[in-house]
């Protein structure tokens, strides 16, 4: 018997940095905040010792709506850890919303290859964006 899969969502842990990273992402790509929830603000007390000293503010679980998808979120319970091992795909309609896309998550972030024509997109590039998230920005080709 094989289990049915619903969705598959990435769950980005930003460190202590989520909200900071919420309102970049609202400003650089239009997502909506649908759900928000602060450790302070479970309904079960968060376990003794579970959270790094002044986490209890920070934010517990975070649904954002890019587009058609959701990416969930979270500070995590302390600063350690990184993004390592996979990149998040956008797809755009229009060079021009790739363009607009990719330079606004490009602020204070990390090129690594410019936007430009490939054999599979009219329109393609990555980057690290300020919070070590690796994006890969492109237009799908038309069918």
């Amino acid at each position: 018997m094989t289990t049915k899969i619903v969705q598959t969502m990435p769950y980005l842990f930003f460190r202590g940095r989520c909200e900071e990273a919420v309102e970049f992402y609202r400003a650089a790509l239009g997502a909506e905040v649908e759900m928000m929830m602060r450790f302070s603000e479970s309904p079960e007390p968060v376990p003794p010792g579970m959270l790094q000293e002044g986490f209890e503010s920070k934010i517990m679980h975070c649904t954002l709506r890019i587009g058609e998808s959701r990416v969930l979120a979270s500070d995590g319970c302390n600063e350690i850890g990184s993004f390592s091992g996979f990149s998040l795909a956008l797809h755009c309609q229009t060079e021009e919303e790739a363009r607009r896309a990719f330079d606004a998550l490009a602020e204070g972030g990390n090129v690594e290859t410019p936007l430009g024509p490939t054999f599979w997109s009219p329109c393609y590039g990555m980057l690290t964006d300020r919070f070590e998230v690796e994006w890969m920005v492109m237009v799908l080709p038309e069918a």
